[in-house]
């Protein structure tokens, strides 16, 4: 069972278990439903402990599944692979807007602000990120020096090694955290700027999702190679030519 899996039945469990406080019994679905997650030993013991919790706890686990992609088959190997990976498919689980693909179109049709609000969130996790890589490099020339043999500076090598290792797993939290803002940027990006960047493509947003699901899922296909032969798909999906004034 995977992280996200498994954080995901612990907060079933707890919402299940509200459910049946709040309304004394639960229908048959939920309550078997409840049943098979607490036979499971281990899920069993996280729910004991999950349920001393408090409700600033409660919701720090639900900001946890929220930092990972909602595909199963998107989950990374690390927590902000995880946490970055989530935004990064946001436009195309919501929408079907490769938005990996189409970045420099959809940036350039949203305004200034959002963009920077885009670029600045980023810049909060590169320079985390940047702390990271620094402090492990030069970590590791300090155990390389120590591992040279016996030096005069040994006792500053030592204390540089122990503090910058205990640094590292901070800047690392520190960038997860920090994706939430880009996160929140980034979706800001992709509802405000799917309109603009449909008109700026000649299209025009159709009336429902499910068709504009469809449209964007053509936009990207299309958008991969210089011409299709079904490209004539998008024509339903075209706006109506403007003429200027004259």
């Amino acid at each position: 069972m995977t992280n996200r899996a498994f954080l995901k039945d612990r907060l079933t469990v707890l919402r299940l278990e509200r459910r049946e406080a709040q309304q004394g019994t639960l229908r048959t679905g939920d309550a078997a439903e409840l049943a098979g997650l607490l036979a499971d030993p281990r899920l069993a013991r996280a729910a004991a402990r999950d349920r001393r919790r408090t409700a600033v706890q409660r919701g720090l686990l639900r900001e946890r599944f929220a930092r990972f992609p909602i595909a199963d088959d998107q989950i990374a190997p690390t927590r902000l692979g995880n946490a970055v990976r989530r935004f990064e498919e946001y436009g195309w689980d919501r929408y079907r807007l490769d938005t990996q693909l189409l970045w420099n179109e959809l940036t350039g049709c949203v305004p200034d602000q959002i963009r920077r609000q885009s670029e600045l969130a980023r810049a909060s996790v590169d320079f985390f990120v940047a702390l990271l890589s620094g402090h492990v490099a030069v970590a590791l020339a300090a155990a390389l020096a120590l591992a040279a043999g016996s030096r005069p500076d040994r006792l500053a090598l030592v204390s540089t090694l122990v503090v910058l290792t205990l640094l590292v797993p901070v800047w690392y939290r520190s960038a997860v955290t920090a994706t939430d803002e880009w996160a929140a940027a980034v979706r800001a990006l992709v509802n405000t700027g799917r309109k603009p960047l449909a008109a700026s493509l000649g299209l025009a947003l159709p009336q429902t999702l499910a068709a504009e699901r469809a449209m964007w899922t053509m936009v990207s296909r299309l958008s991969r190679i210089p011409y299709h032969e079904r490209a004539a798909a998008l024509d339903p999906y075209r706006a109506e030519p403007t003429t200027d004034p004259a």
